[in-house]
């Protein structure tokens, strides 16, 4: 398999690991956090969904990167392309640990995200599913060029969710691309 490691001004992103567990649980047990991600989960289910994401970079080719802090080694979320059986689109997905929001880190990496997922995935269409009361992930989708095209249902055992799906199209996060770099 493939491992593709991007690099961003403060930011590595790279195939998640055994070595991001210890990060990756504390992530999903913060209650603020999980609000908007399912919810919070228990050290066994942390393991199955680190293992799930680890997995489906073999079966899909793609799925959401662990983003480390250069400067510190220091695992600061999961954020990146993902497809799931049964999701609604492609995705570009994200979360931060709580100590690090705030810092930029999430629009630095979705950046990098989107570009690997249109310039490397050749993703013509790019979503990104966010419940309706999410502020900050709509605030971010916003910033990234994307609009909101509505709800959509997630597969169980999502389905209770609402989210509304933000997106735009390639050549649409491209224009965009290109005004933010003008």
């Amino acid at each position: 398999m493939t491992s593709p490691v991007l690099q961003t001004e403060r930011l590595t992103l790279r195939l998640p690991s055994a070595e991001d567990f210890e990060a990756w649980a504390a992530f999903h047990a913060e209650e603020d956090t999980m609000r908007f991600l399912g919810g919070v989960q228990a050290r066994g289910a942390a393991w199955r969904s680190l293992c799930t994401m680890v997995g489906a970079w073999s079966v899909r080719g793609f799925a959401m990167f662990s983003v480390i802090e250069r400067d510190t080694g220091r695992w600061v979320g999961r954020i990146g392309p993902w497809q799931p059986e049964g999701w609604p689109g492609r995705e570009v997905g994200w979360g931060v640990a709580r100590e690090f929001a705030g810092r930029g880190y999430a629009h630095e990496a979705a950046v990098a995200a989107m570009d690997y997922a249109v310039d490397v995935l050749g993703w013509d269409h790019v979503i990104h599913t966010i419940d309706p009361d999410n502020v900050g992930s709509i605030r971010l989708a916003q910033r990234l060029g994307a609009v909101n095209q509505g709800p959509v249902s997630l597969p169980a055992p999502l389905e209770n969710f609402r989210v509304d799906a933000w997106g735009q199209s390639a050549d649409q996060w491209r224009a965009h691309r290109q005004g933010r770099c003008a």
